[in-house]
């Protein structure tokens, strides 16, 4: 899809805005307390809740430990004010191993702590928290890195990391790329996948070993009015990963990695899945910490398209990048239509706008990745190293960037701009 002007491109966006609805439940309760304690009584409450026909699973003020939560088809599992899911730091809560990804690319890890796989109509919701119970102690020393906890002779992720890219390579069977017990792939927090009408609402979460909330190949995904504070190792806050139709709005991210990243699976994983992401709306949120506010990349190889930012706040110290479109001719895909207006920014390690076909593996894969139309207007920058940094290859150059009607009011280097064919600047004041 080509939007002829922005003001097409933004009646999409309020289209798809009106499409995205959050699921209904039937109006039953079923209290978790009710069936006992743990793991077992959110079990037993949610399949009481999918079998009489759907409504909601009450999680009443207090600490409820436990493993892994998985969702079925019309159950809203809601956390009350007050209420804590305190999750296990013990791996085997997270077994057996169910279909996932790690780092885009599919294969069988441990459970994600809040899990549904082909279910419809499901939600989290309720003012209280999902604390991952992770920290230097438990899960994060996976990462290999000593500032997250880890020490010389600990596991850690380096050789499942590099077994699972090796078998995407040649083309092992998914079903074959079995890890979980006796392997350190971190799972994430929670994770719809291949799920229609999905909420998250409202819920607080901390602590989580990996990225927070991560639907993926879902359709109808609506998150909103959700806080996250969690600056863990590749702690991205929201990942909606080759899904179609997704609003996040009303969000708060302090977290260890991207705030907010979309994604469309990695390199010959998602040549071989091929499913893009598309159809992406993001408005009024905060982003505070770490990486990316809104990231697109480093996982393109599906290709993204059709994403829209407003009204968005970004800033703070030790945030680094606004708009950031991240990929190479490695990873591969596409990214086109995107959209961004109205953005207050306070402070910025790096620039408003990146744009960078060099980052990570570089100029060296034979898949480069046609980036275009992209459409930046409204930002309001206070302070940042530079407005923008494009660079495109010389095969492939950028096409068709646009910044307007913008102030960026404290710089401390000048932009750059390589390989880029159709730029336009225009109403743009640069301190």
């Amino acid at each position: 899809m080509n939007f002829a002007t922005e003001e097409e491109a933004w009646r999409y966006a309020d289209e798809l805005r009106d499409r995205v609805r959050p699921p209904e439940f039937p109006d039953r309760w079923f209290d978790v307390t009710s069936y006992g304690q743990g793991t077992q009584a959110f079990r037993a409450a949610i399949e009481a809740c999918h079998e009489a026909g759907g409504g909601h699973v009450r999680v009443p003020p207090g600490t409820h430990p436990t493993g892994a939560i998985h969702l079925l088809s019309n159950v809203d599992l809601h956390v009350e004010a007050g209420a804590t899911i305190l999750f296990s730091t013990d791996p085997a809560d997270y077994l057996p191993a169910v279909y996932t990804r790690f780092s885009a690319i599919e294969c069988y890890n441990y459970s994600p702590f809040i899990y549904a796989f082909g279910q419809e109509n499901i939600a989290i919701t309720g003012e209280g928290t999902l604390d991952g119970s992770a920290g230097p102690e438990h899960w994060w020393p996976w990462v290999g890195t000593p500032e997250f906890g880890y020490r010389e002779g600990m596991p850690w992720e380096d050789e499942d990391w590099a077994a699972l890219q090796r078998m995407a390579v040649e083309g092992v069977p998914v079903e074959e790329r079995v890890f979980g017990a006796g392997h350190y792939l971190r799972p994430n927090l929670i994770q719809p996948y291949l799920c229609r009408n999905v909420l998250v609402e409202g819920v607080r979460i901390v602590r989580s070993p990996m990225w927070e909330i991560h639907p993926v190949r879902c359709e109808n995904v609506l998150v909103r009015n959700v806080s996250i504070y969690s600056r863990g190792p590749n702690n991205d806050g929201c990942d909606p990963e080759s899904c179609k139709s997704v609003v996040i709005s009303g969000c708060v991210f302090d977290v260890g990695d991207d705030c907010i990243a979309v994604k469309a699976g990695r390199g010959p994983d998602g040549r071989r899945v091929g499913v893009p992401c598309e159809d992406v709306l993001i408005e009024d949120c905060e982003m505070r910490y770490r990486y990316g506010s809104v990231a697109i990349g480093t996982d393109t190889t599906g290709g993204i398209r059709n994403v829209f930012v407003q009204r968005c706040r970004w800033g703070g110290e030790g945030l680094y990048f606004g708009l950031y479109i991240k990929t190479n001719s490695v990873r591969g895909g596409f990214v086109e239509n995107v959209y961004v207006r109205d953005v207050e920014v306070s402070e910025l390690t790096k620039e408003v706008v990146s744009i960078d076909l060099y980052h990570g593996d570089g100029h060296n894969g034979d898949d480069p990745p046609p980036i275009r139309d992209v459409h930046v207007a409204g930002v309001r920058s206070d302070r940042t190293r530079s407005a923008y940094l494009l660079r495109g290859y010389p095969e492939q150059p950028l096409r068709d960037i646009t910044i307007r009607d913008s102030s960026f009011a404290r710089t401390s280097r000048a932009d750059v701009a390589i390989d880029v064919e159709g730029l336009s600047i225009t109403g743009v004041t640069v301190g």
